[in-house]
């Protein structure tokens, strides 16, 4: 099933690696480490050097690097997808959609 998103707020930032979209991208151009604070979800690929979009801010299309439950407070992984919150790490939203699998994509809410 396709996923759709309401998307409030996208700034642009410049990709410092690769950057695969529906990935979570931190503050400073990557994609995201395991449990860090996440800038945003990348709306498309990129290349180091890029500007590429980042989705802040509204329901957003994430790739699940496991399985989530709905409701469920996600983290970033190590390779910037979505994976159900443990312990003190950063919280990326809220999964509006269960994930049965790594690489199914969820719609996720994130607020100020």
């Amino acid at each position: 099933m396709a996923v759709t998103q309401q998307v409030i707020l996208t700034t642009t930032v410049v990709a410092v690696d690769i950057i695969l979209q529906q990935h979570f991208v931190g503050f400073d151009g990557k994609v995201c480490a395991a449990g860090k604070a996440v800038l945003g979800v990348a709306e498309t690929d990129a290349n180091a050097e890029d500007a590429v979009g980042v989705n802040v801010l509204g329901i957003i299309a994430v790739e699940a690097g496991a399985a989530i439950e709905a409701g469920a407070s996600v983290q970033s992984d190590a390779g910037g997808r979505a994976i159900a919150k443990t312990g003190s790490n950063a919280v990326a939203g809220i999964a509006l959609d269960a994930a049965t699998q790594a690489g199914d994509t969820v719609r996720i809410l994130r607020g100020a």
